[in-house]
């Protein structure tokens, strides 16, 4: 018993007989599998320590019923809280199989303060520091509920600066555990953009390929690091990518985050406990061959162009609910508007057909920004010089990449220039900006079209999607169109900040990376999921007030336009203003005035030949 409890997290450092008196108030509990340890809303009565098993914490919820949180095992400990108050469990916990439980009960332990306070002392202050880490993980980076009910365990870990004690359950390290400390900014999370995992996934699985065929790191670590990469790809670990986006130091926490992961999993592939680096070491070996300043932005254009794959397929989904309202509506007549002032007539089914052909054009330029983003610059290192690295790792490393990522990556030209230039994240982040201010158009269009519905235009019908007002009854909002605009409008923002940190770039290398990633990582994301709302909560939903539009028509002045040829512009002129002042219409006054024979007005001023070009001889 006594070595066990050396093991344990609470009670490190205490002296021989300190650790003996501690062992003489454990109590020793034998749970068979279902038997529950403590319940729900019970009061904390002491701290347990898992001997042997597996113990689950679970929550019960009012409609859910009990729900599976996280699985402790050997040396975890829990209910740690006891020591400073009796509070209710919020959880309950029961063991999955058969299982031995060291107990100290809280009564217990505030007798032993008073009979050797000094070594409660001792323990006491890891107790908060345990609870301090739950509590950490559950307000700043939580993922998932689990999150917060880690075991409280740490293993030690140094870098530069000295040492550092990491949670046991975290697959990251030391330097991604500074860069938590440093950058809480935004509340994102690197994690938040899952694409971005999986490319320094791919980042790092082809730098160790290329390392074990050029001799550089031995097969087998080689091989764990893939495996270690492999999992990342299929959705696991992306909870241990902690970061927030915006950071100092050019994205080299990020790096490292991603470096620290893939070592501790590629640890447990070995057969080794995580932070037992001599065996796979974040930097000696998933680092090897690289630097931030090569991995990173490889990894960050690898993220964007699988994103804006994502974000052309939902485009496209968008554009054909557009194509299909065009069809839906080819027969609807309305009156097309300039400088909201009324034109021409038109259809509805035109109108809504131009829209989808202007969203058209935008794939081919984000498919085209997209194919800049493919020129990386790894075996650059540093600066772009390659030191550190062997001559063929940068060709070596991107045919494994594009093997791993289906991509057709090349390698940069001058490596030097590749490093410092971020040209082609400012053109991509251009071409978003430009997506951006079309939808706005579309949707300032569709909210016009929408407007009234008794005092405005009133041609269209968007679908209803909430009540509009807590003081009007009846009031409904364009509430989705309105989103997308807003959309657009944070796009165009995060453009001007891609803009201003590219030009913040100085000698080899520009450290405004990150914010350049955050940027336009949200902007792709944002605008996706615009598009999937304004396509299946808007677009597809729409429906035609065909009396508005066909009495606009027939009330518009605009019609004369179509006489202008046959009459001259003065005469369409004096027309148009004495229909406007006696309030009646241009065929009436037409037909008065004799200007046309009756059958010659009614073919020009039939509607339907005013949707196309059309060659009349003047009388």
């Amino acid at each position: 018993m006594l070595q066990f409890i050396r093991e344990i997290e609470l009670f490190r450092d205490l002296a021989d007989d300190e650790y003996a008196r501690l062992a003489q108030v454990v109590q020793v509990l034998n749970l068979n599998a279902g038997d529950y340890l403590f319940e729900q809303n019970r009061p904390r009565r002491a701290l347990f320590i898992v001997r042997e098993g597996e113990i689950e914490l679970l929550r019960n919820d009012t409609f859910d019923g009990n729900r599976h949180i996280i699985t402790f095992g050997k040396n975890d400990f829990l209910g740690e809280g006891a020591f400073l108050d009796d509070s209710p469990h919020s959880t309950s916990a029961r063991a999955l199989t058969d299982a031995t439980v060291f107990s100290i009960a809280r009564s217990t332990f505030l007798q032993l303060l008073e009979e050797d306070s000094a070594v409660v002392m001792k323990v006491l202050p890891r107790v908060a520091q345990a609870m301090a880490r739950r509590m950490q993980e559950a307000t700043t980076r939580v993922v998932s509920e689990a999150a917060q009910y880690v075991s409280g365990r740490t293993r030690d870990e140094h870098d530069l600066l000295g040492h550092r004690a990491v949670p046991q359950e975290s697959y990251y390290g030391i330097q991604t555990l500074r860069g938590v400390e440093n950058f809480s900014i935004t509340g994102v999370p690197i994690s938040h953009y899952p694409r971005l995992i999986e490319a320094l996934a791919m980042v790092k699985m082809a730098s160790a390929q290329a390392n074990a065929a050029l001799g550089l790191i031995p097969e087998e670590i080689a091989s764990a690091i893939v495996r270690a990469g492999r999992d990342v790809l299929q959705g696991k670990l992306h909870n241990q990518f902690v970061l927030d986006m915006i950071q100092g130091g050019a994205g080299t926490s990020t790096n490292m985050n991603a470096n620290e992961v893939l070592a501790n999993r590629a640890l447990e592939v070995l057969g080794r406990e995580r932070g037992d680096y001599q065996y796979c070491h974040p930097n000696n070996h998933v680092n090897y061959s690289q630097s931030t300043n090569d991995a990173y932005p490889s990894a960050l254009k690898i993220a964007m162009i699988n994103s804006n794959k994502e974000l052309v397929r939902e485009l496209k989904e968008l554009i054909d609910s557009l194509h299909a309202k065009g069809r839906e509506f080819d027969h609807v007549l309305k009156m097309g508007r300039t400088q909201l002032q009324d034109a021409v007539p038109m259809t509805l089914g035109q109108e809504f057909e131009a829209y989808a052909v202007t969203l058209t054009d935008e794939i081919e330029r984000l498919n085209y920004q997209a194919s800049l983003l493919l020129q990386l610059n790894m075996g650059g290192t540093a600066i772009g010089t390659g030191l550190n690295t062997a001559a063929e790792f940068g060709e070596r490393s991107i045919h494994f990449l594009r093997e791993i990522s289906g991509l057709k990556v090349t390698l940069g030209k001058n490596l030097i220039e590749e490093t410092q230039d971020t040209g082609s994240f400012v053109m991509y982040s251009s071409t978003l900006k430009h997506l951006a201010i079309k939808l706005s158009k579309l949707c300032n269009d569709l909210r016009l079209l929408s407007s009234g519905p008794r005092a405005g235009l009133n041609e269209i019908n968007l679908p209803k999607m909430q009540p509009g007002s807590s003081i009007m009854p009846g009031k409904v909002n364009p509430v989705i169109p309105e989103t997308v605009n807003q959309i657009a409008f944070k796009v165009m923002g995060n453009n001007t900040t891609v803009s201003m940190a590219a030009e913040a770039g100085q000698l080899e290398l520009n450290v405004m990376e990150p914010v350049i990633a955050a940027c336009i990582l949200e902007s792709i994301q944002m605008l996706k999921n615009g598009i999937v709302t304004l396509k299946h909560r808007c677009i597809d939903g729409i429906t035609a007030n065909e009396d508005v539009c066909w009495r606009y028509v027939q009330n518009s002045i605009g019609i004369v336009t179509a006489l202008s040829p046959l009459l001259g512009y003065e005469v369409c002129s004096k027309l148009a203003k004495e229909a406007l002042e006696s309030k009646r219409g241009i065929y009436d006054l037409v037909v008065e005035q004799k200007l046309l024979s009756k059958e010659e007005l009614d073919t020009v001023l039939d509607p339907k030949n005013m949707l196309k070009p059309q060659v009349r001889p003047k009388s």
